[in-house]
């Protein structure tokens, strides 16, 4: 009778296959990596509510907390951020995936007013750095420094891969021009050839009509005689 044998598990528990797990998936680029937005400047031409002494500007992405910026009080005023702040960063950006967010300001009465809203995403920054403008609403400029060394690498990519499809061109001209002179002298070469033997084929005809006609006129004189 045969005995099955099972291979032991109480080696590997549940945490340790967790842990290989995360590691796996860390691994691999982009798959848990998120990319942190923080607000480097602001301007709002324009206010909405009318009851307070100040508004209340805050961001908003869906599915997040609200970030309030609460030094944003005055139109027609630039506010400059370092990154630094309490409230920073405004959200951050997992992969290549967009979030749909917006500026707001709180309004007592009614729903809030919306200065904007607009689809977030990382292609959005370059050289990380993302200006977003509303007409007679605000100018706010987005920093993600992340996505700084994400655009330079993939600069580098393209300029190597632009440089290695240039060389490839360059290789695919050189051999079709030297299979376009090959099959041009192949060409020329048969054609001489077809010459040759044209001509020798007639050199031949007129040799043996000239033989005939001489066989001919030596009968006739035979008989004459």
């Amino acid at each position: 009778m045969k005995v099955r044998r099972y291979l032991p598990l109480s080696g590997v528990s549940i945490p340790h296959l967790i842990l290989i797990s995360s590691l796996i998936f860390s691994s691999i680029p982009g798959s848990l990596s998120s990319k942190a937005i923080t607000l480097r400047s602001i301007q709002i031409y324009n206010t909405h509510e009318f009851l307070g002494p100040h508004p209340t500007i805050y961001f908003y992405c869906k599915g997040e907390n609200k970030t309030i910026l609460p030094d944003v009080k005055e139109k027609h005023f630039s506010y400059i951020f370092y990154g630094e702040e309490s409230w920073q960063p405004l959200t951050e950006l997992p992969g290549k995936k967009c979030k749909r967010c917006g500026l707001y300001e709180f309004d007592t009465i009614k729903s809030d007013d919306v200065f904007d809203e607009w689809d977030l995403c990382l292609d959005d920054f370059i050289n990380g750095i993302s200006i977003h403008y509303k007409a007679k609403q605000f100018n706010a400029t987005l920093l993600c420094e992340d996505c700084q060394v994400a655009t330079d690498s993939a600069q580098t990519s393209t300029s190597s891969d632009g440089s290695a499809n240039k060389k490839i061109d360059l290789i695919l001209v050189v051999v079709i021009s030297v299979l376009v002179s090959i099959m041009a002298t192949i060409v020329t070469v048969g054609a001489y050839k077809y010459w040759q033997k044209r001509k020798r084929e007639k050199d031949q005809a007129h040799f043996l009509k000239l033989f005939e006609e001489g066989d001919d006129i030596e009968d006739e004189l035979g008989l004459s005689m």
